[in-house]
């Protein structure tokens, strides 16, 4: 059958048709996606200012349509952290479904984490052993670990790229003195987690999901998206560890010049490294390998799995 998942996250607002059944893999038909930076358009209450919902209505009944010419048979539509915490939550959803028909799941943040696991484990198999899935979105970092499907240990800490541009590096290029006031804040909030997976002992693979990941690997040497899917690709410590300060000097211009770096993303670039390098520091990770897939092939696996086979 053919699925649309509809996910309406802290960047963009991303549909996705997969022609799947259950035992197979789901093969990507159509992608329908729009920059919208939810995170960006609160409030100083934290509420999705008007305009904000006005431009998310029109954005998902633009998706709506995309997934019915696309021969869509059923829509997984979900949200992610910045409809989730934006104080008029209840509102925003209340007037998507009343004016598009779709009802947004609001995913918790751990549930971001499992799904995304659960896709990073279906795409590397049991031979990869125990997992540790790092994934830097616009509002959150998801972290997860374990042996099975579903991981031992998940957590959601707020440290998007998107959040931490917006309140922490307010100038173009970033003023040093918040830079390191932003590393401080990062490492301090990782830490916190540190222990929660240290206890499972060292993970055997360590892979990284999301669009911040891909950028960083891609500006450190890895192969471009248009060699494909299957072939591998890497971040390694010590790179990114020389790219952020090359990064911090730059602007969000000149970043977007950088191969891989979208202009719609290369303003958010800096935090994104910043959570990385944090993260593979205080977990001890020397090297990463990007997976592929990451929510939106957990949200539809998860489906697939509650399917009857045909």
């Amino acid at each position: 059958m053919r699925l649309g998942v509809l996910d309406v996250g802290s960047n963009t607002v991303h549909l996705l048709v997969v022609d799947a059944h259950p035992g197979a893999r789901p093969l990507p038909a159509h992608s329908h996606k729009a920059d919208l930076r939810l995170a960006q358009l609160l409030d100083g209450s934290g509420a999705i200012d008007p305009a904000g919902v006005d431009k998310l209505v029109e954005t998902v009944q633009d998706a709506l349509e995309a997934a019915e010419d696309k021969g869509v048979e059923a829509l997984l539509p979900f949200a992610t952290s910045a409809v989730r915490e934006a104080r008029n939550a209840d509102d925003v959803l209340a007037r998507v479904q009343a004016e598009t028909g779709v009802e947004l799941q609001v995913l918790t943040g751990e549930e971001e984490a499992r799904l995304t696991f659960l896709a990073a484990r279906r795409w590397f198999g049991w031979s990869a052993g125990k997992l540790l899935v790092l994934d830097i979105g616009g509002g959150s970092l998801e972290i997860a670990y374990g042996m099975d499907e579903e991981p031992d240990a998940a957590v959601s800490l707020p440290l998007g790229a998107g959040r931490l541009t917006a309140g922490w590096l307010p100038t173009d290029p970033a003023d040093p003195a918040d830079v390191k006031a932003l590393r401080r804040h990062v490492r301090a909030q990782i830490a916190r987690t540190v222990g929660e997976f240290s206890r499972f002992g060292a993970p055997d693979h360590v892979v990284a999901t999301s669009k911040t990941f891909k950028q960083l690997a891609r500006i450190a040497g890895a192969a471009r998206s248009t060699e494909g899917l299957y072939v591998q690709r890497e971040l390694k410590r010590r790179a990114l560890e020389d790219w952020v300060p090359r990064l911090a000097s730059m602007t969000g211009e000149e970043r977007a010049e950088l191969p891989g770096v979208s202009p719609g993303r290369s303003g958010q670039l800096l935090a994104g490294a910043l959570v990385a390098e944090g993260a593979m520091d205080l977990f001890g990770v020397e090297t990463l390998e990007v997976c592929p897939w990451a929510l939106r092939e957990g949200v539809i696996l998860r489906r697939l799995d509650h399917m009857p086979s045909e």
